[in-house]
């Protein structure tokens, strides 16, 4: 989907920037900067760990590098030239995955869900978006 949107974009669209949010609901999830993101789009990465820090929820956004993901936010970076970034989460000491100990497991399930980590990534974003000019 990622692909075909950023090749076929509507005729007059325009995005100031974009941020994919991938897997942000796990327990435990903190949410690292990626490096594809820092290195497409650093203001945007800049600018929503900022955002998360002034709704108090900076805990879940560390000032830290993440690793780098190839993810629906590159196409967008590549061929539609919006500037996007990927909230996605690291977990630099989980033995099972990176992406935490659910993921492609059969425990990756509703009930594995935390609502805070929702919480905290949804206010973020309402912070980012809050405070646009």
């Amino acid at each position: 989907g990622a692909q075909y949107f950023a090749g076929n974009l509507p005729h007059g669209y325009g995005a100031r920037y974009g941020i994919l949010l991938d897997m942000v609901g796990g327990q435990g999830a903190q949410f690292y900067q990626e490096g594809m993101s820092k290195q497409y789009a650093p203001e945007i990465v800049k600018k929503v760990w900022r955002a998360a820090r002034q709704a108090g929820y900076g805990s879940y956004f560390p000032n830290s590098d993440g690793g780098m993901i190839t993810d629906d936010h590159i196409p967008v970076n590549q061929k539609a030239n919006i500037p996007t970034i990927d909230i996605i989460p690291y977990y630099p000491d989980c033995q099972q995955s990176s992406f935490g100990p659910t993921w492609h497991t059969l425990s990756d399930d509703m009930a594995h869900i935390d609502p805070q980590t929702l919480k905290a990534v949804g206010q973020t974003v309402i912070q980012v978006l809050y405070t646009e000019k």
